[in-house]
């Protein structure tokens, strides 16, 4: 299997992947909006096993490539460079940060689809979607380990999907298959498995309120059966009306 990945953003999300990948023994290659110059902080934490890059660099230096970038900046992921990658969509449809995109408000189409859309050359695999940043890192466990974690997946490609399970179990985590692109929002907001399972309760707040009482809270362990039991009894909702997770 692979043993480089390719990051396109480097925020919270991308970060707690990358020092996933990096504690599993896989080389990272980072990269965002900004220029690798404005990583040079982050790779010199991670270590040797970091390096920063443009995305187009990202992309091409990696067969599996995850897109951990806002929904409305999925027009700039580099689409030439990621033919033939398996990409793993991080993104969630917010329309007060995306701005309303019809075809998802309508139901149209998922926000997955939409990725693939764009990149139609590659495979792409909803996957991390529905877990924050902290209890990303937080809650891996190793293979075997009674209180590991699941987290679900979504794509049209059987090889890309088994990919996509073989980097999470690597990570520290079982993947629940939750079908096609068109069925990735049963994981998505205003979903049962979408954050809450792996934080219990949380108060109300404000999104900068809500990142730092995460860091605060270890996170609860949901195992496999849990996530597929959650992902069943979802019933889809209007995208447009998804809101960030502190306002949830």
């Amino acid at each position: 299997m692979p043993q480089t990945l390719g990051l396109i953003g480097s925020g919270m999300i991308g970060t707690s992947v990358a020092r996933l990948a990096i504690s599993a023994g896989l080389d990272v290659v980072l990269s965002n909006s900004r220029g690798p110059e404005t990583l040079t902080d982050l790779v010199a934490e991670l270590g040797g096993h970091a390096r920063a890059a443009t995305p187009d660099e990202a992309a091409h230096a990696a067969h599996i490539v995850v897109a951990a970038i806002p929904l409305h900046a999925h027009d700039q992921l580099p689409a030439d460079a990621l033919i033939g990658k398996t990409v793993l969509d991080t993104a969630n449809y917010y329309p007060e940060r995306d701005g309303h995109l019809a075809e998802l408000d309508a139901g149209a189409l998922t926000s997955s689809a939409l990725i693939q859309r764009h990149l139609a050359g590659a495979r792409v695999v909803k996957a991390f979607n529905n877990i924050t940043p902290h209890q990303l890192f937080a809650l891996a466990r190793p293979a075997g380990a009674p209180d590991r974690s699941a987290l679900p997946i979504a794509g049209d490609d059987a090889e890309a999907k088994a990919t996509a399970t073989w980097l999470l179990d690597l990570l520290g985590y079982d993947a629940v298959d939750t079908g096609a692109l068109a069925t990735s929002w049963r994981s998505e907001p205003n979903t049962p498995v979408y954050i809450q399972p792996y934080l219990g309760e949380t108060p109300a707040m404000n999104v900068e309120a809500f990142l730092r009482w995460t860091l605060r809270t270890p996170g609860i362990a949901v195992p496999a059966t849990q996530v597929g039991k959650l992902v069943a009894t979802a019933v889809r909702q209007p995208a447009g009306a998804a809101r960030l997770p502190s306002e949830a």
